[in-house]
């Protein structure tokens, strides 16, 4: 037998019957015509995984409503299709089933089930929003709302690090030190929110700078990328910090997560003071 030949005979065994003997069985289960339309059938159960038996009783059905059949029986859904009357059946039915016998695990079979929308839900989205609004010392007349302010020099990493812990619940401020610029006004007497200061190497930010400024096109700022005024500036903020109190962290070597995750430790220390 030639090398040709076999290789067709293998597309027919694997691919080909397989799929006449899906299509098959997709004709006969789920598209219901003519006049076998109010007879009981045995459809997919696109909820449970399960096939049961479902009275299809179109009587009260709109021109496209998109249908799933489940253990109550046809239920209709605000989902449409182009076509009337087209039954649906659940594409992830078995492979649900396979994983709830795999895990041992029955499943709640409740949509978006990970998408609770409860109070953290709400807090979480109210925090980002916060956050959003007084990025980058945009705002600060009501800083005493905040959970979480940050300080630091440019590219220190506080805006990410600022959208994480908003994605935690926790109303953030970050705010840049620029020298000769003064910070603000009640951030000192500030005892609710957790201050804390990022710093980072003097070289690892020159680097980043000038990869910025290479990006903006912007070669009129030579204090931005100077060396010895990036040190200036991290010296500077470090006597800050230093002065009130303020946890320091070094974000040179760390992650937006392990930033994050000293700063809820931090965070906690202060809970239990």
């Amino acid at each position: 037998m030639s090398q040709n030949r076999q290789i067709k005979i293998l597309l027919y065994v694997f691919f080909l019957i397989p799929l006449l003997i899906f299509g098959a069985e997709l004709t006969s289960l789920f598209f219901l015509k003519g006049n076998n339309i109010n007879k009981p059938r045995t459809k997919y159960d696109a909820i449970t995984g399960w096939r049961k038996e479902c009275k299809n009783n179109y009587s009260n059905l709109q021109n496209e409503d998109f249908l799933i059949c489940n253990k109550h029986g046809l239920i209709k859904t605000p989902y449409q299709t182009n076509k009337n009357n087209v039954p649906c059946f659940g594409i992830l039915g078995n492979l649900i089933l396979s994983f709830s016998k795999l895990l041992n695990q029955k499943a709640i079979h409740k949509p978006s089930a990970q998408h609770i929308m409860d109070d953290d839900y709400y807090k979480r989205i109210e925090a980002i929003q916060f956050t959003m609004s007084h990025d980058d010392g945009k705002k600060v007349d009501d800083i005493n709302d905040a959970d979480v302010i940050l300080l630091g020099v440019s590219r220190t990493s506080k805006t990410p690090t600022s959208i994480y812990l908003a994605n935690r619940g926790f109303k953030t401020i970050n705010i840049p030190l620029v020298l000769d610029q003064k910070i603000p006004n009640g951030l000192i007497s500030n005892k609710k929110a957790c201050i804390v200061g990022l710093v980072a190497d003097p070289e690892r930010l020159a680097d980043i700078r000038r990869n910025r400024v290479a990006i903006m096109r912007d070669h009129h700022i030579k204090e931005y990328t100077d060396l010895d005024f990036i040190k200036k500036e991290v010296n500077d903020s470090k006597l800050l910090f230093k002065k009130n109190n303020w946890p320091i962290i070094d974000v040179t070597r760390r992650s937006v997560e392990e930033t994050a995750a000293s700063i809820l430790k931090i965070i906690e220390i202060k809970k239990h003071k």
